[in-house]
């Protein structure tokens, strides 16, 4: 017999007790379909995350800051007047944030730690309003632009750090306000930004709106402008102000080597903080989110694989009946010949078989309530994020769960293939 033959025949002997192999594959099944969901679910959150970091910001840029003097265990702190602090920009609570301000004297020191590629600082602009034509003005945050850094659209295209003209992506909750049909309408029209100055006068930028981005974890309801466009606003908001003023930041972006380790990232923001500064990535500021999430999935896929190990006991019950059963069976073939070995790799393939069938069902069946799951959430729960898809599926790590699982069931069917493969072929077939 050889194994192909091996093989037909596992699959026919599999099949012969169809309501104890059905009750066996059900248990699998379970296993595996609950080992599918909660497998796709990470990487589905996983994938989000990731793109949600490349919309604020690039893997190889750090935000630094300055960091503040220590405070006095109590009372007041001593003026000092060559110390200033700037209103940090960003959304929410942190654009009202007083910080110690980072001057050109500090961007030179920063250039000087070793890892640093590039130092610029991060501008902060405060816009009076937007408007596109004549419409409705409405207030509105203007995010930071840097290079690599790769927005979520829902339509158009990224804008060009570089580019000369003035570029501007817009959220997709201020398209319809702005007054656009859809968010295809909204790329290459004029979008208006007012700011007024220290004097108090007030000038307007015109920009093309080159895309549409979708609403993310951070930042989500932000304008972004390019790099032109930033420093345009920025010079225009500063007129009036003291030089000292306008060269004060609240903050500055560090480039680093792109291919660095994370042992040589951690040795640079050792050396920064040294220096005097807090440096900050965007896995930072992700990171405890993607460790929570990636936490709860653990927990989950372990409860899939504990139904797995019961059901692994279910393959050694039923192939230990089956050996029982087919006592005299086994004699016959060992008597015509068939080694120990071969007798075990036919118990085997058997116990491998009914693994696979109930894996490949679980597979089959997760990813089609995953899909429907999504369609139900991407227009119930998750409507406001649709850059979000829960459940996504990755063909390897499909793949890797049937190939566990049939690996658990061949460990489950070693020791009933042992037992059949040890039986005397004589006492086999004086077997009642």
């Amino acid at each position: 017999m050889n194994g192909l033959d091996l093989i037909r025949a596992a699959v026919s002997n599999s099949l012969r007790s169809k309501t104890r192999t059905t009750l066996t594959v059900i248990a699998i099944f379970i296993g595996a379909f609950t080992l599918t969901l909660t497998s796709a679910v990470g990487t589905g959150i996983n994938q989000y995350i990731t793109t949600t970091v490349a919309s604020i910001g690039a893997n190889d840029v750090m935000t630094v800051t300055k960091t503040p003097a220590e405070a006095a265990s109590s009372g007041p702190q001593v003026y000092d007047p060559n110390s200033t602090t700037v209103r940090a920009g960003g959304i929410g609570p942190a654009a009202r944030t007083e910080v110690t301000a980072i001057t050109d004297a500090d961007l030179t020191t920063l250039a000087a730690v070793p890892g640093v590629t590039s130092v610029t600082p991060t501008l902060t602009v405060k816009p009076d309003y937007v408007v596109a034509g004549s419409g409705t003005k409405y207030q509105a945050t203007l995010g930071s632009f840097v290079s690599g850094m790769k927005l979520d659209l829902a339509a158009g295209a990224q804008p060009q750090f570089d580019a000369t003209d003035f570029q501007v992506a817009i959220p997709e909750s201020y398209v319809t306000p702005l007054g656009f049909a859809d968010d295809a309408a909204a790329v290459g029209k004029t979008l208006t930004i007012a700011v007024t100055d220290a004097k108090g006068v007030q000038s307007t930028a015109d920009a093309t709106i080159v895309g549409v981005a979708h609403p993310g974890l951070i930042a989500g309801t932000s304008i972004t402008p390019n790099d032109a466009l930033m420093r345009s606003l920025y010079n225009t908001q500063s007129t009036g102000l003291t030089a000292a003023s306008t060269a004060s930041y609240a903050s500055a972006t560090v480039r680093f080597d792109p291919s660095a380790s994370q042992t040589q990232i951690d040795t640079l923001k050792a050396d920064l903080k040294t220096a005097g500064f807090t440096g900050t990535t965007v896995n930072d500021t992700l990171g405890a989110f993607k460790t929570v999430i990636d936490g709860i999935i653990l927990v989950l896929n372990g409860f899939a694989i504990i139904a797995l190990l019961a059901a692994g006991f279910g393959i050694v019950n039923t192939l230990l009946m089956s050996v029982q059963e087919r006592t005299r069976e086994i004699g016959l073939m060992k008597a015509m010949g068939m080694s120990g070995g071969r007798v075990f790799g036919l118990f085997s393939l058997e116990a491998v078989f009914i693994g696979f069938l109930g894996s490949a069902i679980g597979v089959g069946v997760g990813m089609l309530v995953g899909s429907l799951a999504n369609r139900v959430l991407s227009h119930g729960l998750l409507s406001g994020l649709p850059g979000l898809t829960l459940i996504a599926f990755d063909p390897v790590a499909l793949l890797t769960i049937v190939l566990t699982v049939m690996g658990i069931a061949f460990l489950a069917g070693t020791i009933p293939a042992l037992r059949a493969a040890r039986q005397d072929p004589i006492s086999s077939l004086r077997y009642e």
